[in-house]
């Protein structure tokens, strides 16, 4: 597949405007963009248009970030030192519907929840607001552990022999929950 760049922006504004007009594939968003930021540029695209798939590529890896990205509606969060080969890998998989973490993302995300989870089984009574995050199931936190370790959707399928199809849902599903 062909890469073609259309588009590109220096504030979150002149982001939306663009791609609200020109309708790329697929975006990768800065979160230190001036004016509005990228996690707030990214919740207007795809408030607008759904269809617009979205990398954030950044150098922060602060969970708050994190997650916020992926509640806006973010495909994939990479970190900026991501090689350039790996990233037109991402952009692909993005296009073709898949879903990506970098390692050290998702990480982040795994270990958040497993905390919710340790919380949960040994607080079960309290009423904590943690508890209205969503649970991940065994399946999902099995392919969540494989993308901490970096595995591409094709090796976390092999691993757990399964079809790319059902990998690249069970990433989805991590994401949107």
């Amino acid at each position: 597949e062909q890469l073609e760049v259309i588009g590109e922006a220096e504030t979150g504004e002149e982001g939306i405007s663009i791609a609200l007009a020109l309708k790329p594939d697929v975006v990768l968003m800065d979160l230190g963009l001036p004016g509005i930021n990228g996690i707030e540029a990214t919740n207007k695209i795809k408030e607008q248009n759904d269809n617009i798939k979205i990398i954030i590529l950044t150098s922060h890896n602060n969970e708050e970030e994190v997650w916020a990205s992926l509640s806006a509606g973010a495909n994939a969060y990479c970190l900026k030192d991501i090689e350039p080969d790996r990233l037109i890998h991402v952009v692909e998989s993005i296009y073709d519907g898949a879903a990506w973490l970098d390692p050290a993302i998702a990480s982040i995300v795994l270990n958040n929840i497993t905390n919710q989870t340790l919380k949960k089984t040994t607080h079960y009574h309290s009423s904590d607001s943690s508890s209205d995050k969503p649970q991940l199931t065994e399946r999902e936190l099995e392919v969540l552990k494989l993308l901490v370790d970096g595995n591409s959707n094709a090796e976390i399928a092999k691993k757990l022999v399964v079809s790319i199809h059902t990998a690249k849902a069970h990433v989805c599903s991590i994401l949107q929950k």
